[in-house]
């Protein structure tokens, strides 16, 4: 405080004394300082369990970031590095895990200031695997800025946090310390940007037509951005799509998709053949060493592509028939090009068009595009007058007849908008072993969205998989196992499904090798072991030797999976008895050679479990020097009473003997007298 802003000391003092006396509260009963206390450690308590949930939050969102990888793009590197030293700190949170509580409150600080940053830092990450390749590249300045604020904040947060409150071990206080070191060194320094590709991307924006355009740019804009394959280029041009239905400009995102056209051309007239979806055939003559360029109004908005299968929406635009309906069931309400809602989501094919494209592809001597199978119109939203039309649909299910079940299936839209989903769960429970498998790969489909996953989950549908994945045929347990996996994401589907028997049928699942179904079962295997009810049921099964066996002779994958059950399992009251098991079957050999050659999640978890392991047998070395020493001291300390005793015998004897050889008293006076 500064000098100006300081209180007299003196001044008001007797009024302020008195009013304090007078506020003051009155002396607590024993009864009130009882009660008092009582709610202290209450708050302690919950303090412990905040910072408790705190932790395993910590390391949910280590895992979610390791598990984010592929970053195809300029900034490669960037993300690389911040994903390689967040993962870094996995093993410290494993220990905080079973560190002290409550913690201080400096401590908690920085742990939810981490927090803070490793969620910033996921949404980073994640944008670098699923962000246009070519937006990431313009707004440079503001992904830079993302990095280095980033990297500041796990500095801070590091620097704050107190490995003795925690209680780190030396080796993993290490590991954290050259991190936090790193991040000290990233936060001081910014990488260079790629300044060539910044002003070879801004040229071709800002041209105004493909003529003014160098190959080489093209060519260095393809090789750079990884936009080399159709996949590539499609995936961008949906992305792209995407932004203008967040709320993007769309005379912007409308330039860059000019932008990736143009790489497009240039990608396809240099390999007329590459992976594209449209079956040209060579020109003749002296042409046959290009591709004609196709007219814009020819190309599908969202792929870019020549179409096959014209078809418009209500907004009056064309698109590619495939590409929409994929558009629509992803949930979207809008026109990709104009971004205007869609009154309803038919779909009419463009005859004039697709005429257009077939007498344009043979004036180029190219063969027309042939359509793929006809698809059903993507379903408009289910209204109150439409309801009789889903109840149709869920009559074909039941269906014997398999073009109708199939049908159904297709209108999985129509069935989550009108609230049917029990009427899908009724026919996976009562129907026919088809209409079962379709009614699960609906769900599957439906569990996709985040949202639709509470609504199947409590709509009862979990058990009915269960029992499918039970004594199912092999498609309807593959679709069933597809369903629980992706509604046991969800955390609050978790304990439904081990209350619904799940462990013990994916146990099975994984000991019949018959079944090949061992990769589905592992991976639900590892969601599951992650909630507590999954853990005890897993621990209660007795698994510990056959995930052992999974990691000696198991695929790369199921191994991983193995491990980050064991991961789970070797964690918590049974942890000693787990790794002791473990142990017995020769686990760490194999521990060993998974954190060599594994995958990298595979790396991470064996590594894991090798430190509890290693912490495991220091502790039990530990105890049992401990106990042969406490054994030496007792049969030291029992061999010093038998000599001792021994000692003390004889001691008796000689005195015995002493008192035998002294002659008595009247012997002496008889010696006198004589």
């Amino acid at each position: 405080m500064d000098e100006e802003a300081k209180p007299n000391p003196n001044a008001d003092a007797a009024p302020a004394a008195a009013e304090a006396a007078a506020s003051s509260p009155p002396p607590l009963s024993s009864s009130e300082s009882a009660e008092g206390k009582d709610k202290e450690e209450e708050k302690e308590e919950e303090e412990e369990e905040e910072a408790g949930d705190l932790v395993e939050k910590l390391v949910e969102l280590v895992e979610e970031i390791a598990a984010i990888s592929d970053f195809r793009n300029a900034y490669r590197r960037q993300f690389c590095n911040l994903s390689r030293r967040i993962r870094l700190l996995a093993p410290m949170l494993e220990e905080a895990k079973e560190g002290p509580r409550p913690l201080p409150e400096v401590s908690y600080s920085a742990l939810r200031r981490l927090r803070e940053a490793l969620a910033d830092s996921r949404e980073l990450l994640r944008l670098g695997v699923s962000g246009s390749k070519i937006s990431l590249v313009l707004e440079r300045e503001k992904i830079m800025m993302s990095f280095q604020d980033i990297t500041a904040r796990l500095e801070q947060a590091l620097g704050l946090i107190s490995f003795d409150e925690l209680d780190i071990s030396d080796e993993v206080r290490e590991q954290v310390e050259l991190v936090h070191a790193q991040f000290k060194r990233a936060k001081e320094r910014s990488d260079p940007s790629d300044d060539d590709l910044f002003n070879d991307l801004v040229s071709v924006y800002n041209s105004s037509t493909s003529a003014n355009v160098d190959p080489d740019i093209l060519q260095r804009l393809s090789d750079k951005l990884q936009l080399a394959t159709i996949s590539d280029l499609n995936q961008e041009s949906l992305i792209l799509h995407e932004m203008a239905s967040g709320g993007d400009p769309g005379a912007v995102v409308e330039k860059m998709s000019m932008l990736l056209k143009r790489i497009k051309d240039f990608v396809q007239s240099r390999d007329p053949e590459m992976g594209t979806p449209v079956n040209t055939t060579e020109l003749s003559g002296k042409d046959n060493m290009a591709s004609p360029i196709v007219p814009d109004d020819f190309r599908c908005p969202i792929s870019l592509d020549l179409m096959k299968d014209p078809v418009i929406v209500a907004t009056g635009q064309t698109y590619e028939r495939g590409c929409i309906e994929r558009w629509l069931e992803a949930g979207h309400d809008t026109c990709p090009k104009t971004q205007q809602k869609l009154p309803n989501k038919s779909l009419t094919p463009n005859y004039v068009l697709r005429s257009l494209i077939a007498q344009w592809c043979e004036a180029n001597g190219m063969e027309p595009p042939k359509r793929a199978a006809q698809h059903h119109n993507a379903p408009a939203s289910c209204t109150a007058a439409e309801h009789s039309n889903v109840v149709e649909l869920l009559q074909k299910l039941l269906s014997q007849n398999l073009e109708d079940q199939r049908e159904a299936a297709e209108n999985k839209a129509r069935i989550i908008t009108s609230g049917a989903v029990p009427g899908v769960v009724h026919v996976l429970k009562r129907g026919s072993m088809e209409a079962r498998e379709n009614s699960a790969a609906t769900l599957f489909s439906l569990s996709l969205v985040d949202e639709n996953k509470i609504t199947i989950g409590a709509s009862g549908a979990i058990p009915a998989l269960v029992l499918l994945l039970s004594n199912g045929s092999q498609r309807g347990k593959r679709d069933a196992a597809t369903a629980l996996f992706n509604l046991c994401i969800y955390q609050g589907n978790k304990g439904k499904a081990v209350r619904a028997g799940l462990i013990p049928v994916l146990l099975g699942l994984v000991t019949e090798t018959e079944s090949g179904m061992m990769d589905e079962a592992l991976a639900i295997l590892a969601i599951l072991s992650s909630h507590p009810e999954g853990k005890t049921a897993i621990s209660s099964a007795n698994a510990i030797p056959m995930l052992v066996g999974v990691i000696r002779n198991g695929s790369a994958r199921n191994k991983e999976n193995a491990a980050a059950v064991l991961v789970h399992l070797c964690n918590g009251e049974q942890q000693q008895q787990h790794l002791a098991e473990a142990q017995e079957q020769g686990i760490v050999t194999l521990l060993e050679e998974l954190a060599k050659s594994g995958t990298d999640r595979g790396k991470r978890k064996a590594i894991q479990l090798l430190e509890r392991m290693n912490r495991f047998l220091m502790q039990q070395s530990q105890a049992q020097a401990q106990a042969e020493a406490m054994a030496q001291a007792h049969a030291h300390a029992q061999s010093q009473a038998q000599v001792q005793a021994l000692n003390e015998a004889q001691s008796q004897v000689e005195m015995q003997v002493e008192q035998l050889l002294l002659p008595t008293t009247s012997h002496l006076s008889d010696r006198r007298d004589g």
